[in-house]
């Protein structure tokens, strides 16, 4: 038994039911989708753009995956596709814009493939959430700073509620203008700055705790 499945049949016995007058298209859960971001081989040692924690934020991302799936509600991985050559990662037709075991698409689950930060931009995404009459979201992904930040701020700005899992995320290191920046530092920085007005910013297992009594 895979770790996820795993922790699938472990939210299911921890299940809280729902009330009677909260069950179908009236369960607030009914209307909320995961969007997993760019959780691709890269960012992962050996890639050729490794981040600060990616293996541990893609588990934490992992036990959301496994919510969602023992839920049946909508799950949409985003995959990022490089068109700028001299980006220098997830370039086409290399495994690193496969997605990590730990969250890998099941055969009928959504992938969404992107070419810039926003996960809404020139994508389908917009009119699948329509579609599904979503309107909360929950994301976690990669990295904090660039794709994370610029996702979460435009669902907002489109009107969705937005969790966001912070340790299910993950960035790295920087510098500006001679001053380094730890990759935590620059994690904090993001969570802080969306928590402000864009998310409700939370670990995983609140999230999954809200999840399990709504």
């Amino acid at each position: 038994m895979s770790p996820e499945q795993s922790f699938r049949d472990e939210y299911r016995q921890a299940k809280i039911p729902a009330p009677d007058n909260q069950t179908g298209q009236e369960n607030l859960k009914m209307k909320t989708a995961l969007i997993l971001i760019d959780i691709q081989k890269d960012y992962f040692p050996g890639g050729r753009m490794e981040l600060v924690g990616p293996v541990e934020a893609s588990r934490n991302a992992g036990r959301l995956l496994a919510v969602f799936r023992a839920e049946n509600l909508p799950i949409v991985h985003i995959r990022h596709v490089s068109i700028d050559e001299g980006t220098g990662f997830f370039l086409p037709n290399t495994d690193g814009i496969d997605f990590n075991e730990s969250v890998k698409p099941l055969p009928d689950e959504t992938v969404i493939e992107k070419h810039y930060p926003n996960s809404f931009r020139q994508t389908g995404l917009a009119a699948l959430l329509e579609g599904e009459g979503i309107d909360r979201i929950v994301a976690g992904g990669m990295m904090s700073h660039i794709c994370v930040d610029a996702t979460v701020r435009a669902a907002s700005d489109a009107g969705y509620k937005c969790l966001l899992a912070h340790d299910a995320c993950a960035t790295r290191d920087l510098s500006f203008d001679g001053v380094d920046v730890s990759a935590k530092q620059v994690h904090a920085a993001f969570m802080a700055a969306l928590g402000l007005v864009y998310a409700q910013v939370a670990s995983t297992e609140k999230i999954i705790d809200i999840l399990k009594r709504q």
